[in-house]
C-alpha cells in the first residue's frame, strides 16, 4: 500500500494534540503497572533458568529454549520502555535498570541500542538518518536496491529466515560498539555483557551434552530473533519515507502503522502495536497508549492526516509486499 505524505499545515497541530493528551492525564507515570510488570518478567527469567537446570541434560530442554526466547523478548521490551523513561523519570535509574535488562539478562548493549533507537525516533523511515532502514542485508528503497544481487531480488522470501539471526546480529553490533568506544559507561556495560556470556555459555556446557547445548543455542537464539523482529516489523516497514518537509506530527504519524488487536496483542508486542501514539509521545507509559489511540485517531481525522491501522497479519503482509516491490527492478 502506498500513501502520499501530505504537506504540513501548521506548527500548532501537535501542540493542540499535546493539550488534549495532557488533559486526559495520559502522560502521568504508572508505577503500579511497572512494579507488576517488572516483577512478573523477573519471575519469568528466574523461572525459565530454574526450569533449564531442573530439566537438565534432556532433549526436553528445547522446550525451555522456546520459553526463554519469549522471556528474553519481554525483557527487551522492558528495556525499550526504560530507554524512553516510561518507568523512571530520570536517566540514572533508567540506565541502570536498562543495563541490567539489556546487557546482563539478554546480552545486548543497552547504550548501543538506545543510541540507535534514538536516531530512529528522530527521523523514522528516513533513508539517510534512520538506521533501521539504512541499506543492510535487507533493503527498504528501490534506490538503495540498485546494483544489489540475488538476496535483494528475492528478499521478501528471506525475511523470516533472516529474523532467526537478529539476536546474534544485535550481540555482534553491541560488541563492536563497545570495542569502538561509542557507548557511554563502556567499562560497566562490557563487564555486564561479559557476565551474561560467561553465565550463558557455562550453563549450556555444564548442564547439557555438546549436541544438546548446540541445539539449545540454535533454538533459543533463533526464536528470540524471530519474536523480537516480529514486535518491530509491523511498525514502519512499507510506510512512506519522509522528505524532510514534514512537521513533527506528520513525520511521526505518516511513517508509522498501528496494529489493532486484543490486550493479548498489546502484551505480546509490548504496546508497540500503538506505534503512532508511541512515536508522538515516546515517554507515555505503555498502558496509556491504548487510551490515547482513539484521541489521536480522531484528531488526525480532524486535521486531515492519514492514520494507518490494520490487523497483525496484514501488517506483516504489507511489509513483505514492500520488500518484494523494492526488488522488482532486479527481477526484470
Amino acid at each position: 500500500m502506498t500513501t502520499t505524505i501530505e504537506p504540513p499545515r501548521t506548527a500548532s497541530d501537535f501542540a493542540e494534540l499535546g493539550r488534549r493528551i495532557n488533559a486526559a492525564g495520559l502522560l502521568r507515570r504508572r508505577p503500579a503497572y511497572y512494579v507488576a510488570r517488572l516483577s512478573l518478567v523477573s519471575l519469568a527469567v528466574i523461572g525459565g533458568w530454574t526450569a533449564f537446570f531442573l530439566v537438565g541434560s534432556s532433549w526436553w530442554t528445547l522446550a525451555v529454549a522456546g520459553l526463554l526466547a519469549v522471556v528474553f523478548t519481554q525483557v527487551a521490551l522492558i528495556a525499550h520502555d526504560l530507554a524512553h523513561r516510561q518507568v523512571f523519570r530520570t536517566n540514572t535509574p533508567s540506565a541502570r535498570a536498562g543495563m541490567v535488562a539489556g546487557n546482563l539478562v539478554i546480552g545486548m548493549s543497552y547504550g548501543y541500542w538506545m543510541d540507535k533507537h534514538t536516531k530512529h525516533h528522530a527521523n523514522p523511515n528516513h533513508d539517510d538518518l534512520d538506521p533501521d532502514v539504512g541499506p543492510g542485508v535487507l533493503v527498504w528503497s528501490r534506490e538503495a536496491a540498485r546494483g544489489k544481487g540475488f538476496l535483494t531480488r528475492y528478499q521478501a522470501w528471506f525475511f523470516f529466515p533472516l529474523l532467526t539471526l537478529l539476536g546474534l546480529s544485535l550481540k555482534r553490533d553491541s560488541i563492536r560498539a563497545l570495542r569502538n568506544g561509542t557507548v557511554k559507561r563502556r567499562g560497566l556495560e562490557a563487564a555486564l555483557l561479559a557476565a551474561h556470556f560467561v553465565f550463558y555459555v557455562s550453563a549450556l556446557l555444564v548442564v547439557l551434552s555438546p549436541l544438546q547445548a548446540l541445539a539449545f543455542f540454535v533454538v533459543h537464539q533463533a526464536l528470540f530473533g524471530v519474536y523480537l523482529g516480529l514486535t518491530f516489523a509491523p511498525n514502519h516497514k512499507g510506510m512512506p519515507h519522509p522528505d524532510g518537509t514534514e512537521d513533527f506530527l506528520r513525520k511521526q504519524v505518516l511513517t508509522s502503522r498501528n496494529v489493532r488487536g486484543s490486550r493479548f496483542v498489546d502484551t505480546a508486542l509490548g504496546g508497540l502495536n500503538y506505534q503512532i501514539e508511541h512515536h508522538l509521545f515516546p515517554a507515555m507509559p505503555t498502558p496509556n497508549l491504548r487510551k490515547a489511540q482513539p484521541i489521536v485517531q480522531a484528531y488526525c481525522a480532524e486535521i486531515d492526516v492519514s492514520y494507518e491501522m490494520t490487523g497483525l497479519l496484514d501488517s506483516y503482509g504489507q511489509a513483505l509486499r514492500h520488500l518484494h516491490a523494492v526488488g522488482e527492478d532486479l527481477r526484470r
